[in-house]
């Protein structure tokens, strides 16, 4: 398949200052201020809708009504450093540690299938640390997936215009083994997230289009296989058959699905007002603060609210596939690709499943839902794609 766009090379007899020289402030000034500001948009309408989602629970059960409020600053706020420390190292430079992010991510996924992991939710996802933090290495190895992979089908030797064939089996076999371990766990959700990943960086790499349609094909045959041998747990089978009929069950797996249909649908066009919805506030929807926060903006904010929501999600994958187009290397390209493919995804099954379009599959929503694994993981994917501006000789 044909390449996003042929990477931009800076002028031969006019060499650009390296950004890694850059005072602070002249980065801050070069930022993609508009990724960046649609980011925090979505943050703060984020951290609202987790506090109207908890704060009448946790009232009734005395505790702290603004604790996922607080928490969700501080999940923010520790984002926002990380994401700013990964812009301020020059992106270039990290092709030397793609070993090191890749193999400490796999060690991650591996602590989590030992005693030391958690189950929550009926995934064996978590690390349980001290003073009440949970770690998901799931999230931190998306991060470390799309660079690796990026090393690798970047690197083009002469006379080449894309990535060999062995370079295609090579991030195959490394996307394998975090895929699997992420299935043990079993998280279906992370794992359709890793595939659209590949598949994205794959497409737009310049590798011959066989690659692509062969690995949409064999995906299509490993989830009829999945399927066909029961190999998912009895609750992840149910979502799949609720989805399938979801009319029908309303009553056991499809509560969770009807009830947000329910909330959104009761919001209206301008919603009941924020901290008084009545699906939300009578705790109808379960895990609302995280896997289906979408209901609490379609409930509260209504589709003028959700449709914010909405812009300010479509204006990050905007400004990252033109932050793609424009990268002077085709590392940075992929790195890019890889990150708007895992932003666009997840989001779309998130949404989707609220709304009833999609399976149930536990996926959080980027920026809005609580958490501080996923939090931190997409702020660093943030601070790749302004890297890579911050880097690029033509600058949005």
């Amino acid at each position: 398949m044909a390449e996003l766009s042929t990477p931009r090379q800076a002028p031969r007899f006019a060499p650009r200052r390296s950004a890694t020289r850059d005072s602070i402030d002249d980065q801050v000034r070069r930022l993609d201020w508009v990724l960046q500001v649609a980011v925090l948009g979505m943050v703060i309408i984020g951290a609202l809708l987790v506090w109207a989602a908890t704060k009448d629970a946790e009232a009734r059960a005395g505790g702290d009504p603004n604790s996922f409020l607080k928490h969700s600053i501080l999940n923010a706020g520790i984002g926002l450093v990380l994401g700013a420390l990964t812009a301020r190292i020059d992106y270039r430079a990290l092709r030397a540690y793609a070993p090191i992010l890749y193999v400490a991510s796999v060690l991650g996924l591996l602590v989590v299938l030992s005693p030391l992991g958690a189950t929550i939710n009926g995934a064996h996802s978590w690390i349980v640390l001290p003073a009440g933090f949970e770690l998901q290495p799931a999230e931190f190895a998306k991060v470390a997936l799309v660079v690796g992979m990026a090393m690798i089908l970047a690197e083009r030797r002469d006379g080449e215009s894309g990535p060999r064939d062995k370079d295609v089996l090579l991030v195959l076999a490394i996307a394998a083994v975090p895929m699997a371990l992420i299935l043990l766990q079993p998280d279906f959700g992370s794992m359709m997230v890793f595939t659209f990943i590949v598949l994205g960086i794959i497409g737009v790499s310049g590798a011959p289009a066989r690659w692509t349609i062969g690995l949409i094909v064999a995906g299509v045959l490993f989830g009829a296989a999945i399927l066909g041998f029961h190999l998912l747990k009895p609750y992840q089978e149910a979502r799949l058959t609720n989805f399938a009929h979801s009319s029908s069950n309303t009553g056991t797996t499809g509560y969770n699905v009807a009830q947000a249909k329910t909330a959104i649908g009761d919001g209206g066009i301008l919603g009941q007002g924020l901290f008084d919805g009545s699906q939300t506030n009578g705790g109808y929807v379960p895990e609302q603060q995280t896997d289906f926060v979408f209901t609490v903006s379609g409930e509260e904010l209504g589709f003028a609210g959700s449709a914010l929501l909405l812009l300010f999600l479509l204006t990050v994958l905007w400004r990252g596939t033109r932050i793609a187009m424009r990268a002077d290397d085709p590392f940075g390209q992929l790195v890019a690709v890889g990150i708007v493919s895992w932003f666009a995804f997840q989001s779309f099954i998130n949404i989707g499943m609220t709304l009833g379009i999609m399976p149930v599959t536990g996926l959080p929503l980027i920026f809005v839902s609580y958490g501080g694994s996923s939090m931190f993981a997409n702020m660093i994917g943030i601070g790749l794609l302004q890297n890579v501006h911050l880097r690029s000789s033509e600058r949005l």
